[in-house]
């Protein structure tokens, strides 16, 4: 999306200084306290980490982030952080269950990518995103164009660690994505803001709803596809995303583990070909492509000649995962979770 190119002043690039580097006279503030009263931050910075083949410095722990993917956002406001953000964007479902008042008190800054321009609006001192994507070309700035004005940016690297983005499309996976990158996201971001404590607490929980979801069963047999969006030229998950994540905690196979690409565009009569056990079907309510909604995607499966006849659609074995779910981020646990019970439910567990 076309974003309107920035217009600012030395005023503001002196007051990006301030606020990020802390060169004033008298040296960095003090941040505001996190959320939830007697805990204090641990550690107010300098932080410095290798990030996605830049070096990130955060000369004090944030006070005015924006968070530019939902993915993102939602880690910060698991963290209790809500009263350190400025704004978030790119949003692709309704925010995760529990985080609506801390979300509801954060300006959405677009459905989408908002402009550069409304980004530095918020005078910003810390900016993170979930994808490549969103700070390159086409999305909301490159991260030089931050850097230029003394704010520190932060990509996950469940977006480049292990993938190789340098094609079209979403990229190709070099390696299997895990639960472990994205821990350690959640890990990084604690620590810039100055409560690891609250990281290891949330990736503690995280590991233990993951252990929990796929106890004592076995789904080996079973066989699954991962569809994302739009019914014209469908997303189809490859190998080792998210999706990937999800078929090897339960130790079951994906029909297009044979490709590593992020989200491969596949044709329909090739998954009628692959006919798998169970459909695993992202619920979107943003409107960027055809069939975005379970509701739209289900009712193309059942009145299309060619896919009503797969055996998943016959049987109506359907998994409805939001799309952060099927997203390198903390909600992939919910995809684990999820799946497991409808495999369960389906009886496609020895």
């Amino acid at each position: 999306m076309p974003f309107a190119p920035p217009v600012r002043s030395a005023v503001l690039l002196l007051a990006g200084c301030l606020l990020v580097a802390g060169c004033a006279d008298g040296g960095p503030a003090s941040p505001a306290a996190p959320a939830g009263g007697k805990e204090a931050d641990s550690g107010h910075g300098p932080v410095s980490l290798d990030n996605c083949g830049q070096r990130v410095e955060v000369a004090r722990a944030p006070r005015r982030a924006v968070a530019l993917d939902q993915g993102s956002a939602e880690i910060l406001l698991s963290l209790g952080l809500a009263d350190r953000m400025v704004g978030t964007a790119t949003w692709t479902d309704p925010v995760l269950k529990g985080l609506e008042k801390a979300n509801a008190t954060v300006p959405r800054l677009a459905e989408r990518y908002p402009s550069f321009e409304k980004v530095l609006d918020t005078e910003p001192d810390f900016v993170s995103a979930s994808f490549l994507y969103t700070l390159g070309k086409g999305g909301v700035a490159p991260r030089e164009r931050f850097t230029e004005l003394g704010v520190p940016t932060y990509l996950s690297p469940a977006d480049c660690v292990g993938k190789d983005n340098s094609g079209d499309g979403d990229g190709v996976r070099t390696a299997p994505l895990t639960m472990d990158t994205v821990y350690g996201e959640v890990r990084d971001l604690a620590r810039i803001f100055g409560v690891p404590e609250r990281g290891e607490k949330l990736v503690g929980e995280l590991r233990a709803r993951v252990a929990k979801a796929k106890a004592d069963a076995d789904f080996g047999d079973a066989s699954v596809l991962y569809w994302f969006s739009d019914s014209q030229g469908p997303y189809m998950a490859g190998c080792c995303g998210a999706p990937g994540i999800v078929s090897r905690e339960l130790g079951v196979r994906n029909v297009f583990d044979d490709t590593t690409e992020e989200w491969p565009q596949i044709n329909w009569e090739t998954v009628v070909d692959r006919d798998p056990d169970v459909l695993v079907i992202a619920d979107l309510t943003r409107k960027a492509q055809s069939a975005e909604s379970a509701a739209k995607k289900i009712e193309f499966l059942e009145s299309h000649p060619v896919t009503r006849s797969m055996t998943a659609v016959r049987k109506k074995r359907y998994v409805i995962l939001s799309g952060q779910a099927m997203n390198p981020t903390i909600r992939t646990v919910e995809g684990v979770e999820q799946v497991a019970a409808a495999l369960r439910t389906y009886g496609l567990a020895k």
